[in-house]
């Protein structure tokens, strides 16, 4: 736990949240400023700062409750989709140093945007840059 953290005040009960999940070591509540009617965050009941810092048990408990939670929410709300999207890094948008992956509801026509638009301007990068980069990350 973190002392000043929202996400940990969430998880000890200091701060209310809707809750929609939890287990022993995930909790999801409806995000208190929601895109969407459903948008809720998944969070690890410990504090982790970036997806890097999970251990692998951590990161499958989380990803199993998105996993179960979408369709869920999905069908609670009516949605035609979902986007599911983690900001990691205050350079991608993290707000709350804390991981959590947001579900987004998506309804046709509701004017949203799909995830690759907050890419920003797109690198033209060679064959062999990519190449050069597969073979860095896999290495």
């Amino acid at each position: 736990m973190s002392d000043d953290c929202i996400f940990c005040s969430i998880v000890a009960g200091d701060i209310p949240a809707r809750t929609v999940h939890e287990t022993d070591d995930v909790l999801a509540f409806l995000d208190a400023n929601p895109l969407a009617r459903g948008h809720t965050l998944v969070i690890p009941k410990s504090h982790a700062r970036h997806l890097g810092d999970l251990d692998d048990d951590l990161a499958s408990d989380l990803f199993a409750a998105v996993t179960e939670l979408t369709p869920h929410i999905q069908s609670t709300v009516g949605a035609d989709g979902a986007n599911v999207g983690i900001n990691d890094g205050a350079a991608a948008g993290q707000e709350v140093p804390h991981v959590h992956v947001h579900v987004i509801p998506r309804f046709d026509g509701d004017g949203g945007a799909p995830l690759h638009a907050v890419g920003g301007e797109r690198p033209d990068l060679t064959d062999d840059e990519l190449d050069a980069v597969a073979k860095a990350i896999g290495e």
